[in-house]
């Protein structure tokens, strides 16, 4: 397979968290699907499948709503909350990519809906001094998949949105990113995603080259 083409340097980069730039996004749905399992209901890909990408309060009224499993958020927070803190693996290719808007000088924004305390256990681990900014679930009007998250990250780097890049891995983080008016760098770690205006989809974030210029 040739090798893509470099992408065009952006103004400003901004990257979701979980299943993008670290592998949490598997833990998050075993939390999930453990508890559709007490509860008799098993937890097939089409049923996780709206779980990824979910902020705890969206995951919460989908089991509820959908399954009938009502009082789950403090506990889905409390077990991925512990299962993150205990350490997490960095996406192949993450780091790289991170130090790459560093050599050319793009500010990098956290974007994510996990929330703050889950968000800043992460940036120990990744180097907070990679991020120029970071926005996590509650601190915008709405959560993915609106697009008040990705416009507030570029509003905290004094970037246009229709000038950076979102890095996304789920069809919900996707949704907001392009209707913030960003482009998109797609690794898709579930279905859903698919090629479109203003997208580009990788396998893994090793194949992503960004031009000097």
């Amino acid at each position: 397979m040739p090798a893509h083409p470099p992408l065009p340097r952006p103004a400003a980069l901004l990257c979701d968290m979980d299943g993008t730039l670290v592998d949490t996004e598997h833990p998050w749905l075993e939390v999930v699907a453990a508890l559709l399992e007490e509860h008799g209901v098993e937890p097939a890909p089409e049923v996780l499948a709206p779980f990824a990408g979910a902020a705890i309060d969206t995951a919460a009224a989908l089991l509820a709503g959908r399954h009938g499993i009502p009082g789950t958020a403090e506990r889905l927070d409390g077990e991925f909350t512990e299962l993150v803190a205990a350490g997490v693996s960095v996406q192949p290719g993450a780091l790289r990519l991170l130090d790459r808007a560093a050599e050319l000088g793009v500010p990098v924004a956290l974007v994510t809906a996990s929330e703050r305390k889950v968000a800043d256990l992460v940036l120990k681990g990744l180097g907070a001094e990679r991020f120029a900014a970071s926005v996590t679930q509650g601190e915008t009007e709405r959560g993915k998949p609106h697009p008040d998250p990705y416009l507030a990250a570029a509003r905290a780097l004094g970037a246009d949105p229709a000038d950076c890049l979102a890095v996304e891995d789920t069809p919900t983080g996707a949704a907001a990113a392009l209707a913030a008016g960003c482009a998109l760098l797609a690794v898709p770690s579930v279905p859903g995603i698919g090629p479109g205006p203003r997208t580009y989809l990788y396998a893994s974030l090793e194949d992503v080259r960004i031009a000097d210029a």
